[in-house]
Parts: structure tokens; sequence; C-alpha cells
């Protein structure tokens, strides 16, 4: 399975690596952006973790030349703190929450992440877990969907394609991805479907859906900065302004001395500022990067500074 870490070079000079620090990985998928930390590690430690048992798999093997100094782990970044207390680590120098799925998650019809190859309409990060993609689309009712698409997809058509699914599923169960993808293709008016494929938002959103990613990564964001010492880096790379306008506002209001609400005439709030925006504008990859591996063309890289 080949995989191209993006923005590996601006992940790298993000982070600042120590050769005696510790650093995690919170979302180690294939392992690309991990060999590079680990591979500037001398007495430091790399913690990998990712709630895709097969990407720690193929992970794990690119990584054993480098034998202790990486630790895999299975778990949720939504548990960093809990998932570091096991292995006695509660300080850490830099961490990477690399957000979305990978490509090889992409390419692997079986698990149900593309609309362009057949496979079980899945989208589950862990297979482990019990509600797929398939399950939303056969238990929600009309307004959930149509409440999902926009939610998580910002879809217009989310209504039409909402009635559409409901309508198809009570003559026969949706239960692969090419099924799915005609019927929101047969929703979406021909004239609308000029911006790539119509399918496109609503399996981005289902996927957010079913893995909870929104929420998870708010309250990773939370865990990472706390987990963070002096001076330690923050970098989130994210693939669509959901994901990135959280990232952002995270670090705005880590950036303030307060955050009471606009119309408080004096602070009450006692917030004392956490961290230093090192970004200001998401740093987003080259043409160069964008040619080699076109699915870097939609990432962007955030970094933030414990203070």
């Amino acid at each position: 399975m080949k995989h191209i870490p993006v923005l590996l070079q601006e992940v790298l000079d993000g982070l600042q690596i120590k050769p005696e620090g510790i650093y995690v990985d919170g979302t180690v998928g294939m392992g690309g952006h991990s060999y590079a930390i680990a591979k500037r590690l001398t007495s430091g430690r790399l913690i990998g973790i990712d709630r895709d048992r097969t990407a720690l798999q193929e992970s794990a093997r690119r990584l054993q030349e480098f034998g202790d100094r990486v630790l895999l782990l299975h778990g949720n970044f939504t548990a960093l703190k809990t998932i570091l207390a096991e292995q006695q680590i509660t300080k850490v120098d830099g961490i990477l929450l690399d957000i979305g799925v990978s490509s090889p998650q992409i390419d692997q019809a079986e698990r149900g992440f593309s609309y362009l190859k057949n496979g079980p309409l899945d989208m589950r990060m862990d297979a482990s877990q019990q509600t797929s993609a398939a399950d939303i689309v056969r238990e929600a009712d009309e307004s959930e969907l149509e409440e999902i698409f926009w939610k998580y997809g910002e879809e217009r058509w989310g209504r039409k394609i909402a009635q559409r699914i409901v309508r198809e599923r009570t003559r026969q169960p949706i239960t692969t991805t090419l099924e799915l993808a005609d019927i929101v293709e047969q929703a979406v008016p021909r004239r609308n479907q000029r911006d790539g494929h119509p399918a496109k938002r609503i399996f981005q959103a289902l996927r957010i859906a079913v893995n909870d990613e929104l929420d998870a990564l708010t309250s990773a964001l939370e865990d990472a900065m706390e987990l963070l010492l002096p001076g330690g880096r923050l970098c989130v790379i994210t693939f669509h302004s959901l994901e990135d306008r959280i990232v952002k506002q995270f670090l705005v209001e880590q950036n303030k001395d307060c955050i009471c609400p606009k119309e408080f005439p004096v602070c009450v709030c006692d917030h004392q500022r956490i961290a230093r925006i090192i970004t200001r504008k998401p740093i987003t990859a080259g043409r160069k990067e964008c040619e080699e591996n076109p699915r870097a063309a939609s990432a962007k890289l955030r970094i933030g500074e414990k203070l």
C-alpha cells in the first residue's frame, strides 16, 4: 500500500524535534510522518496511536527498524491523556494529529470509504465499533439524514438526497458504496454536478458521522495542549473546512488572556493565555507536492506552541 505523508517537511519543521524528546503521532496511519520523526530521535521516543488496527500493522512493519524508540498503541486520539498515562507519560515535547481518512483506506474498496470503488458501505476507522455507514443509511429518518449531510458535508442538496435514500431503501437495502453513489447522482440535478462527483460531500458527511470525527478532534485538541511541555508544539493537518475551523478557533482561544463574552464589561473568567499561534494562516502544499500527491491539495497545517 502506497502512502505519501502530506506536508512532511513542514510538519518536521513545525515540531522542532529534539533528539531526546518524546513525541506523539495521534494518527499514525501508515507511519509516514512517524518514520521521519523517529529517524530524528536518539534517546527520545515516539508514541504512535491509531484506531485502525490494519494501519497499525502496516506502520509496525515500516517502523520496526527503530526498535524500542517507537511504541505503537491501538486507541482513539480522543483518549490521548488516558492512553499516555497508561504508559506513565504525562508530558510530551510535540504532538501531531493528521485528521481524516488516509489514501490506503480510501483505496481499499472493502473499507467502504470510496464512492468510486464498489464495496460494503462501512466507513468505520475502527472495525470493532458497531455503527457503520450502512446502519445510518438504513436507520436514520429523512430529517436526520438531511442534518448529517448539511452539518458534516455542507451539502445544499441534502434534502433531495435524503428523500431519495428513504424512497430507495424501501425497495431494497442500500448496502454498497456504488449503490449509494448512484442514488446521490440521481438526486442531484445534472447541471449541478460540475464540481466533482456529487457523492463526494455525502460520503464525507457519513464518514464523519460514523467516526464522530469533529467531537473527537475537539477533545483531542484539549488533551494535546494539556499534555505539552512549555515550548512543545502541536501540529494539526486537516483536509476540509469543518476541521480547519475547529483547529483555528481552538488555537485562537488558547492564545487569549480572556474568553469572556464581548458584552461583559470586565473579565470574570480568569483565563490565562496557554499557547502561541505559530501559523496565522494555515500552511498548504506547494505545486510540486500537489502534482506528486493530488490529495495534498486540500491539506492545511496549523501549529501552536505551549507557553
